[in-house]
This record gives structure tokens, C-alpha cells and sequence, in this order.
């Protein structure tokens, strides 16, 4: 069984958002279609996010959650999600299933300082 709560620390290198996360195997995954956006906007407010900042995820809400992504559609082994307060939306590759047994109909998530 999965933990309820995730966190990984995202960061910028080479101009991509990426995260390590020693527990799955996954060093410098990428963001890629949409997500990208969808952190610049998230992380707008959190100073040097660049440098890192604290994703704290889960398929259920939590007290202190920030932001709802929606499942929208599978495609290519991944799934499309929609930022419910702004209708952005992100793919989210097959890393998702390091972290979930299949994808939630919803993630909800909390970004902050990681210091």
C-alpha cells in the first residue's frame, strides 16, 4: 500500500522542472506538456523555488491543500490532468505510478518553501 501523503522537492535544472526521489529510482525527472506551466504559476509566490521548493501530494484532500488536478484522459501510458481552479492542463507521465496503483481521479497538493 501507497502512503496517503507524498512529498518530493522539485527544482529547476537546465531550464526544466525536475525532482529526485531516491526511494523510486527517479533522479532529474522532468515536467514535461503543461506541467511546467502549471508549477511557474503554482510556485509564483515561493521565493528562489527555482533552487527547490516542497510538493506534498495525495489522491485525497488534506487539511491545507492548495490545489485540485482533475484525471482528464490517458494517453501514450500517461494521463492528462486539469488544474481545476484555472483549466490548465498537464500530462503526467508513467512516473505516476511510482507513486499511485493507478491514476486517481483526483491529486491534491500543497507547494511550499522547502526550508
Amino acid at each position: 500500500m501507497a502512503n496517503a501523503m507524498m512529498v518530493i522537492y522539485p527544482y529547476r535544472d537546465r531550464d526544466m522542472w525536475v525532482f529526485d526521489d531516491e526511494a523510486t529510482g527517479l533522479v532529474k525527472e522532468p515536467f514535461v506538456f503543461g506541467v511546467p506551466e502549471m508549477i511557474d504559476a503554482a510556485t509564483a509566490t515561493i521565493p528562489d523555488a527555482a533552487q527547490g521548493f516542497r510538493l506534498i501530494f495525495s489522491a485525497k484532500p488534506f487539511p491545507g491543500y492548495q490545489h485540485e488536478l482533475l484525471w482528464v484522459r490517458e494517453e501514450y501510458e500517461g494521463n492528462w490532468y486539469r488544474w481545476r481552479s484555472t483549466g490548465q492542463e498537464g500530462w503526467l507521465c508513467p512516473a505516476l505510478f511510482k507513486y499511485f496503483d493507478a491514476a486517481p481521479a483526483a491529486i491534491y497538493c500543497r507547494m511550499e518553501p522547502s526550508s
